[in-house]
């Protein structure tokens, strides 16, 4: 896929993820919070089920017994993400959530990078990236200032 596309579909999924916290609570108010964080996931498994076994990809599950244990705790972080967001965006509002979580996401990520964790080469903290984040965390307090 170009980068190109790529690009596209970040920004596509991006805009998504700003209405995801909002669709969930309101949906809690039906189903209550943790029927809303389950739909929610129950959904996105059901999709990804039907894209893996249409993409042919359901016997790359076999090798599932050989993956160390850390590698498998992605579904917990996305419960978590659900759950959460949720929850917050009832009090922060949606560019509060994106907010918190882009800028938090961001300043992990480069601490994850920094040490070469989970597989990824290392990259250095440059006073380039550090002027960086403490403006997005300064974006960040400005954007949930109500």
């Amino acid at each position: 896929m170009s980068k190109l596309l790529v690009l596209l579909a970040v920004l596509g999924v991006g805009a998504l993820l700003a209405a995801q916290p909002p669709i969930n609570s309101q949906l809690s108010r039906h189903v209550g919070t943790l029927g809303a964080a389950f739909v929610s996931l129950s959904v996105s498994a059901a999709i990804v089920a039907v894209l893996l076994v249409a993409s042919g990809g359901l016997p790359g599950l076999a090798s599932i017994g050989g993956v160390p244990p850390l590698y498998l705790t992605g579904g917990l972080v996305g419960a978590a993400n659900v759950t959460v967001a949720l929850i917050a965006v009832r009090t922060l509002g949606a560019g509060g959530v994106v907010a918190v979580t882009v800028s938090t996401q961001l300043v992990a990520s480069a601490l994850l990078d920094r040490w070469g964790l989970l597989g990824l080469e290392p990259v250095a903290l440059s006073p380039l990236r550090l002027t960086g984040f403490a403006l997005l965390l300064a974006g960040t307090v400005l954007v949930t200032l109500r």
